[in-house]
């Protein structure tokens, strides 16, 4: 990695852009945004208009711009967006940009060939067709095709995300790229370590009794019916288990339905902590962590679990099942199954050695493999590289 340039006037530093579709997203950006800042570059985030887009770009130490993105299509607003990051580029004329998130991906890397950046990064986090049928998966398709075709390299998440890209001709196979290991910007596992929490007393939960976590958006695709589902058999088995559901009810398209939402906040063993920003101290109340996802590029919240030595039982789906060495580190599950769910998870709260060997097995696979510095050194290394290579822009 070239040494930290922050002395280096900006004008000077070459500028990279990263831009994702929603605010919300920036929570996982600012490891990522400190670590190209520090290697020398001149960063810029853009995203849709919030506080989060404001507050990641203020805690990081870099610059921030909002350019409005509706996450659903949306022709005319697309359009307008399209227009505005294409005059951002002109303007800011980077060096590189790297954009994710669908929206975001297809109309800044779009954006980014029409203006001749020289270097056009996407970085495929997921694949949100994956879950959609009809003619939404093949608008998915088509978009995703595009925004790969206008990059020239396209940075994968995890290795089974890239076998699906390859599976599905969304680029060629020499334009897919997995960093390392996977993971966008690894874990600080200086943070998410085993310690002592004031958690379960905040929300009242008997320090004995039996936590299942869970850490993210409360959505169909997160798999939040077939946990809660799986929480009420568990119950029969274990009935002071607690299930502790840390995020929030988002509104996307695939959001529960009010009814389900319902029964989680009225239920009294669930609860619910709405969006948290620094996640550490809930990971270490928690038994076990559990993510039946149905689609993933690569959990953030597994490897912040295995960091804090807890086991994660999560799905055989895409992503996922690169987070977790089975049968090691955690439990493998097929999605969409609630007995799946209820039978892995009874296994570990009725093995507590079995827990503690896993969750040590966890924490030393991430020091081994996903330690922040190491992940970002590697994508500052590779950004260096490309600029070190010229460009190829043409295409």
């Amino acid at each position: 990695m070239k040494n930290d340039l922050n002395s280096v006037p900006a004008a000077a530093q070459p500028a990279i852009i990263i831009g994702v579709t929603s605010p919300q997203t920036c929570m996982v950006l600012r490891a990522r945004l400190v670590g190209l800042r520090r290697a020398g570059f001149r960063v810029i985030v853009v995203s849709g208009p919030g506080p989060l887009l404001e507050a990641t770009a203020s805690a990081a130490g870099v610059e921030a711009v909002a350019v409005p993105m509706r996450r659903e299509i949306a022709l005319w607003a697309d359009v307008l967006s399209l227009f505005r990051l294409w005059r951002l580029l002109g303007r800011l004329k980077p060096q590189i940009v790297e954009f994710s998130t669908p929206k975001a991906g297809l109309l800044g890397i779009l954006a980014a060939s029409l203006c001749g950046v020289p270097h056009r990064v996407y970085l495929l986090r997921g694949l949100k067709l994956e879950t959609s049928t009809g003619l939404k998966r093949r608008l998915l398709w088509a978009a995703e095709w595009m925004a790969s075709s206008c990059a020239h390299v396209v940075l994968c998440n995890s290795q089974s995300l890239r076998e699906q890209a390859v599976t599905r001709s969304l680029a060629p196979a020499s334009k897919l790229r997995v960093m390392g290991s996977g993971s966008s910007h690894g874990v600080d596992t200086e943070c998410f370590l085993p310690g002592q929490t004031a958690v379960r007393e905040q929300f009242g939960i008997p320090g004995g009794a039996p936590l299942i976590g869970f850490v993210g958006r409360l959505t169909r695709d997160k798999g939040v019916p077939e946990l809660v589902s799986a929480f009420e058999q568990i119950l029969a088995v274990q009935p002071s288990a607690w299930l502790l559901l840390v995020g929030w009810f988002d509104r996307a398209e695939d959001a529960l339905p009010a009814s389900l939402r319902a029964q989680i906040e009225n239920h009294p063993r669930i609860v619910v902590t709405g969006m948290v920003v620094e996640t550490a101290p809930y990971y270490r109340a928690m038994d076990l962590l559990v993510l039946p996802s149905w689609r993933e590029g690569f959990p953030n919240a597994v490897l912040e679990a295995s960091a804090t030595g807890i086991p994660v039982v999560t799905t055989h789906c895409t992503g996922a099942r690169d987070s977790v060495l089975p049968g090691v580190t955690g439990l493998l599950i097929p999605p969409g199954c609630p007995e799946a769910i209820q039978e892995a998870v009874l296994s570990l709260l009725e093995d507590p050695e079995q827990r503690a060997r896993m969750g040590r097995a966890a924490r030393a696979w991430v020091l081994s493999n996903y330690a922040e510095p190491n992940v970002l050194s590697q994508t500052a290394d590779f950004y260096w590289s490309l600029l070190d290579q010229g460009s190829d822009a043409s295409s």
